[in-house]
């Protein structure tokens, strides 16, 4: 059976809705057998209506997406294979984030590496990162140590066998940095580093060895890289300071630095904390950021009854930012500064390290 053209246009003119599906049965047919015969050129008759008809059919098909759900807080621990060793780990998440928007916006991570004869929970505890990361929406990883590759847990900062990229500690941290990158929607322009005594040193290593995945460091109470090589050269640095000129060349690319160390640590010398914030100056100005030097005297907010004073010392560059940050806690001894004795080695008395580093990687970003 054959339908003419004015049948067919006279078929898209009923507007009855229980008619429009016999005209849409019919406009079908017509299609079919006119698809089947010989082509021939036709004047332009406007649109098709079978294709305002399909559309109309596609639109009630569409369904509304859902947003992601809520990311909750947790704090947890996990295993991390690298080489032949499995390391644990802990990793602290933030509550609820932006979830006006289909998937949460990317957070910032940091990543600490605690002391030795600490752990990670412990370091957490101490540190009391996670509350402030909470209030940032920050992730915090925390790397932990092997009994077994160091007794008192302490990270080989000094070994030349962890000093090197993609190998030993630094490769394990830098590996597992990126992991929690890929699974956990952290911003990999936003991810930095910083550590206690061993831990400050070992974050000074990997912040030099990938200077392309951290945007800056934090040492507290720690040693300028390259100051050893071995056990003998590391304790000669932690009992004298290290003695070596800060040159530029000796960092691959410019870190933005903050670092505190207590004025009377009696564990690690404080030259060590004037090494790592001169060497970082040195490379900052090689890169031509012209910085201006500021020096103020800040109180601690300590409940204790008792307080120390730090001389805070800054340099800053013509867009606010401040570069490199240098801490003096006068009396401070070999512990987090105003860290909570929940954990070990912490000085409740000091002014908030966690806070301040907190506040100076957050202006900074790749």
């Amino acid at each position: 059976m054959a339908i003419s053209l004015s049948e067919l246009l006279k078929a898209t003119q009923r507007t009855s809705l229980a008619r429009r599906m016999d005209a849409l049965r019919l406009i079908r047919r017509a299609l079919g057998l006119i698809g089947t015969q010989t082509p021939q050129a036709q004047p332009p008759v406007g649109p098709a209506p079978v294709l305002k008809e399909k559309m109309q059919v596609e639109e009630v098909a569409v369904q509304p997406r859902l947003a992601l759900q809520a990311r909750p807080v947790s704090f947890t621990e996990h295993d991390f294979q690298f080489a032949d060793a499995c390391y644990a780990y802990r990793l602290y998440l933030p509550g609820p984030v932006d979830t006006d928007t289909l998937l949460p916006a990317p957070s910032p991570l940091v990543v600490l590496l605690h002391g030795c004869q600490q752990d990670a929970a412990d370091f957490a505890q101490g540190t009391a990162m996670n509350e402030l990361a909470e209030q940032k929406k920050c992730i915090v990883l925390y790397p932990e140590q092997l009994s077994k590759a160091n007794s008192m847990r302490c990270w080989n900062w000094f070994e030349t066998a962890h000093q090197e990229r993609h190998a030993g500690e630094p490769g394990m941290i830098a590996a597992l940095t990126r992991q929690v990158i890929q699974s956990h929607n952290a911003d990999p322009a936003r991810v930095y580093i910083a550590g206690l005594s061993a831990g400050g040193a070992m974050a000074a290593v990997v912040a030099g060895l990938y200077p392309e995945l951290f945007a800056a460091l934090g040492v507290h109470s720690g040693i300028p890289t390259g100051a050893a090589s071995d056990v003998a050269s590391a304790l000669s640095a932690m009992r004298r300071g290290a003695r070596r000129p800060a040159l530029a060349e000796e960092k691959e690319g410019v870190m933005p630095t903050i670092v505190f160390h207590g004025s009377a640590d009696k564990t690690v010398h404080p030259d060590n904390g004037d090494q790592i914030a001169d060497a970082a100056l040195a490379a900052l100005g090689a890169s031509g950021l012209a910085l201006k030097k500021i020096q103020r005297t800040e109180e601690s907010a300590a409940s204790t009854g008792s307080s120390r004073s730090a001389l805070r010392t800054l340099y800053r560059a013509a867009d606010g930012k401040s570069y490199v940050e240098h801490w003096s806690v006068g009396s401070g001894p070999h512990a987090w500064s105003g860290g909570n004795t929940a954990g070990t080695f912490t000085d409740p008395q000091g002014p908030d390290a966690s806070q301040a580093m907190l506040e100076f990687f957050l202006q900074h970003h790749k």
